[in-house]
């Protein structure tokens, strides 16, 4: 079975399992456990930070941040295909009583004039804006990039107007190998960041948020009141630094296997992907068919590809360790041929 419906379905490699058995552990909810700290220590020098912590999940993460740039009843300026709105169940709303002015795009960059209408004006029958929140790379655009100019611009707005700025930054690892933009250069314009090591890079759990360390000492009680205090969690510490010492550097292979994969699905003419937005392990595939959407998905699964229907005309594949070039290749074929059997029956 290939299986293209994440990149979260990857497994822990037999060097991976390894590193989690010998890694030394204590209790973190004291602050005690050597590989946590050591990780959360490696990860803010990469991103140029002071300090950083370790949390079980990314929607984790993101609602921390959140909590520590927002008060009840303040704003946060999102893209509106943003994770944070779209897939993280109101948790500001819920959380922190923060809401969301979300705002449509094409690939996840909010134009900029735009977001200066959407900054709220200091009357009193308006929220605050406290936030302006940017997802990179950007899932639900197909793993688009955002560029380095356009976050440069969305911080003058922010500088300008005392506002903070979060980065979803779950996938920033792919547009990190892709652009060769430092990771420190990309959060040095931002207030707190979030990033996944369960995603692209292959871990099976963990995300972590970084920040100022006035933050993150504050984030260590919001991570408890939310829940997420672990205890001998080194297990999983050691999985995410090796991911990112060693499985860093593979995520061009993603890459290149959804350009092989798009290449090969867009010359049947039965589907459109936009080659322009195919910048990293994501691949947003429209139907050309008038095939039941369910149909298709089940059809697939049958003849041993696992993909994800995002509506009744888009799907999506999304390219990670545990597929190979030859898998792109025979997820295309099965995705063609299914779909011209199914044409067939009709």
């Amino acid at each position: 079975m290939i299986d293209l419906r994440s990149d979260t379905v990857t497994r822990p490699s037999r060097e991976m399992l390894e590193a989690m058995l010998n890694a030394p552990v204590g209790d973190d909810v004291y602050g005690e456990d050597p590989t946590v700290n050591d990780l959360q220590d490696f990860v803010a020098n990469l991103f140029g930070k002071e300090s950083a912590l370790f949390v079980p999940t990314g929607t984790m993460s993101n609602q921390i941040c959140l909590n520590l740039l927002t008060k009840p009843g303040e704003e946060i300026i999102a893209d509106a295909d943003a994770h944070i709105f779209y897939y993280e169940n109101a948790g500001p709303a819920r959380l922190s009583g923060a809401q969301i002015f979300p705002i449509k795009t094409e690939r996840g960059e909010i134009p900029i004039d735009l977001i200066q209408q959407a900054i709220r004006p200091s009357i009193y029958y308006f929220p605050r804006t406290a936030v302006i929140a940017l997802e990179n790379t950007h899932n639900r655009h197909g793993g688009t990039i955002i560029s380095l100019d356009y976050i440069q611009k969305v911080h003058e707005i922010a500088k300008e107007n005392n506002i903070a700025m979060h980065l979803d930054g779950a996938r920033l690892w792919n547009a990190h190998v892709i652009t060769k933009i430092p990771l420190s250069e990309y959060a040095k314009y931002f207030d707190t960041i979030s990033v996944c090591f369960s995603k692209g890079l292959g871990a099976p759990i963990g995300s972590m948020l970084i920040s100022t360390r006035e933050n993150i000492e504050r984030a260590w009680k919001i991570r408890k009141t939310f829940g997420g205090g672990m205890r001998q969690v080194g297990l999983i510490a050691a999985a995410a630094k090796f991911a990112i010492i060693n499985n860093l550097h593979k995520l061009i292979d993603d890459h290149k296997k959804a350009i092989a994969f798009t290449l090969l699905v867009n010359k049947s003419g039965l589907f459109f992907i936009d080659e322009n937005k195919v910048e990293t392990n994501i691949v947003m595939i429209d139907k050309k068919v008038e095939i039941p959407m369910n149909r298709l998905i089940n059809e697939l699964k049958a003849n041993g590809l696992l993909i994800s229907a995002i509506n009744e005309n888009r799907m999506r594949a999304v390219f990670h360790l545990d597929v190979s070039f030859h898998d792109a290749s025979d997820a295309a074929n099965i995705l063609i041929n299914s779909t011209k059997s199914l044409l067939e029956q009709q």
